[in-house]
């Protein structure tokens, strides 16, 4: 036989993991929050955390500061990276300077294909946009998606 004392001790055990698990995996896959702020700033906030494999990914990128922000190209710096950096996709962009406004978006959609034409895994990636600030130096944002089957 179990004791009493034992055997509530593994009940609440169990209980407890169980709300905590439930609680990290919420926060988990909360998507940003958009909060406007003085001076330079951007934000990536895609419409949810995960996707399945025939889900469009769909990304906003959003000068949430009340500095204008300076893109490289048109792509507004638009990347989709492995979690170990490597690129897995960037949309084919005009090599021209783009400017974000104040307040201003643009939204990408990404259909879940690599540069290269074909699928990706499922798995983690980051969506990434960088920009460059009036002192000249990067700005750069990330969030974590996960691609489920």
């Amino acid at each position: 036989m179990i004791p009493r004392g034992a055997a509530i001790f593994f009940a609440v055990g169990v209980f407890s993991a169980a709300a905590l698990g439930l609680y990290l995996a919420q926060i988990a896959n909360q998507v940003p929050v958009l909060v406007y702020q003085d001076g330079p700033s951007l934000t990536v906030i895609p419409d949810k955390i995960t996707y399945h494999s025939t889900d469009p990914v769909h990304v906003r990128i959003i000068n949430s500061g009340t500095m204008p922000l300076v893109f490289s190209d048109s792509s507004f710096g638009f990347k989709i990276l492995g979690l170990d950096g490597r690129i897995i996709f960037e949309p084919a962009s005009a090599q021209v300077v783009s400017t974000l406004a104040p307040k201003e978006e643009k939204t990408f959609v990404w259909n879940q294909v690599k540069t290269d034409g074909t699928k990706v895994f499922e798995g983690r990636y980051k969506v990434v946009s960088s920009a460059k600030i009036e002192s000249g130096n990067m700005l750069q944002k990330s969030v974590t998606i996960n691609i489920l089957k």
